[in-house]
């Protein structure tokens, strides 16, 4: 199993999933990642996936999971994460070693997406831009 070390700050959460690989692509109504054997992100809104620095305005895709749009994610499949941040506004950025970077925002209306990891830890994008996180036995908001 994986140790999931995270750190708070004022605006955000760095989140302990440096190291881990993509070894799983799942697609659905979301689209899936499973990082190492033990962490899940789960994406169920639009996402920005780009190639350089983060919100850059060079070349991206826009990532559809309800309409399956999300050929482009591929391209995640064996990427190791370099950096991965949840901002306590709910919007979650993961970069890539290969160089691709994964913006997610938040919505208004529903959760965007979330990460699990062992021992019920977890991160969610509540609609509206706010972050929940369960850090194993509490929840904190």
């Amino acid at each position: 199993m994986n140790e999931f070390v995270c750190a708070e700050h004022d605006d955000r959460w760095i989140l302990g999933l440096r190291g881990l690989t993509v070894t799983k692509i799942c697609v659905d109504h979301q689209l899936s990642f499973l990082m190492g054997t033990d962490f899940r992100v789960v994406l169920e809104g639009p996402c920005r996936l780009s190639h350089g620095a983060a919100g850059g305005k060079g070349p991206h895709a826009v990532l559809v999971p309800e309409r399956q749009d999300v050929a482009d994610a591929l391209a995640l499949f064996g990427a190791e994460v370099v950096s991965a941040v949840a901002f306590k506004t709910g919007s979650l950025r993961l970069v890539f070693d290969n160089g691709l970077h994964l913006d997610c925002q938040a919505d208004s209306s529903f959760e965007a997406w979330q990460l699990t990891g062992p021992e019920g830890r977890r991160f969610v994008s509540l609609p509206g831009g706010e972050l929940a996180v369960w850090t194993g036995a509490e929840e904190r908001r």
